[in-house]
């Protein structure tokens, strides 16, 4: 057991008998009375988010977490598949588990995979990924004053607002957090 001081943001802690991500943490004190911590907390088995406060008296369990690289193979019925390209062992995400991540997944890249206590639990995307335009309008002549963007898709099916240069087939950089355009991949 642990101090509540010592929870950082990434790391797995027991709450309520199950595993739970800290995505954010906050130290507060409030004038004579004694600190307390306040987090922010993902359910690694529902995926809910709850946020609580832990008083410094408290005491917090640890979990033993890993983060193993892995490559993304395919998509079926079963989940998302994932191999270890070391020992070619076959790792399953539900469908649950990745959510809307699904967008950013290309066949053949590798991604990190967060293992508690040796479970694969979590899919942690990089911030940026690369992806092949399938389908851009041409832009119109006239529409070049100012940043003008237009809409494209991607491998992966969402739409991209871009540059009006970019064109099918190009390869673009988008951020993982906004689905934002980057920039253009040489």
């Amino acid at each position: 057991m642990a101090s509540p001081t010592e929870i950082r943001k990434g790391k797995v802690i027991v709450y309520q008998g199950t595993p739970h991500l800290v995505l954010e943490m906050q130290h507060r004190t409030q004038g004579r009375q004694a600190g307390f911590v306040q987090t922010t907390l993902r359910s690694l088995q529902s995926g809910s988010t709850t946020t609580t406060k832990f008083r410094s008296t408290d005491s917090v369990e640890f979990m033993h977490t890993t983060t193993q690289k892995l490559e993304f193979s395919y998509k079926d019925a079963d989940g998302h598949h994932f191999m270890d390209l070391e020992t070619y062992e076959d790792t399953v995400l539900s469908s649950e588990m990745i959510g809307e991540d699904d967008n950013f997944l290309v066949e053949g890249n590798s991604y990190d995979i967060l293992l508690v206590d040796g479970e694969a639990t979590r899919l942690e995307l990089p911030a940026s990924v690369e992806a092949t335009v399938t389908e851009a309008p041409e832009a119109l002549r006239g529409d070049t004053a100012g940043n003008v963007l237009k809409p494209v898709t991607i491998s992966s099916g969402i739409t991209v607002q871009v540059p009006l240069f970019i064109k099918k087939d190009d390869v673009i950089k988008i951020s993982t957090s906004d689905k934002s355009y980057l920039g253009r991949v040489n």
